[in-house]
């Protein structure tokens, strides 16, 4: 089988951990046609060489799946997803990345889930498993993002 993420392994080395990104989670858990498998399998692949980390933010999105936050824990267990706190420093960082947006004509008028996300793997070090890269290549483009 061929690998999901070209070079994970290398890749994963100067990363403190591997932030979820809740499309990775609901692929799975829906089992969408399109992305499940990929989805798995990098899932797979980054849980071998790093930890797989959740924050407060991913957890509230992926909850909308779920009709009860026991179902919830029971597709991210403890064991596997380290729930990870939200620093103080990455609410800052989100802010200012926001602002930059908004500055490049963005049209919202609230910082989006993805900065806070983005900005939590920046100001962690962490890795960050999404499909979605466009934005967080744009505004943390010192992370490693692991995408399709």
């Amino acid at each position: 089988m061929k690998s999901a993420l070209a070079g994970w392994p290398a890749r994963l080395r100067s990363c403190h951990g591997v932030l979820v990104d809740s499309n990775i989670l609901l692929d799975i858990a829906t089992n969408d046609v399109t992305w499940s498998e990929w989805s798995a399998n990098a899932l797979a692949e980054c849980s071998e060489h790093s930890s797989l980390m959740v924050n407060p933010i991913i957890y509230a999105e992926v909850s909308v799946g779920f009709s009860t936050i026991e179902a919830l824990n029971a597709a991210l267990p403890t064991s596997i997803y380290q729930r990870a706190p939200l620093p103080w420093e990455a609410g800052f960082l989100a802010g200012k990345s926001f602002l930059a947006y908004r500055k490049r004509g963005g049209t919202r008028n609230t910082p989006l889930p993805d900065f806070y996300i983005g900005a939590h793997a920046a100001i962690e070090g962490l890795g960050l498993l999404t499909r979605d890269a466009a934005r967080y290549q744009t505004y943390f483009p010192k992370i490693e993002i692991l995408c399709p």
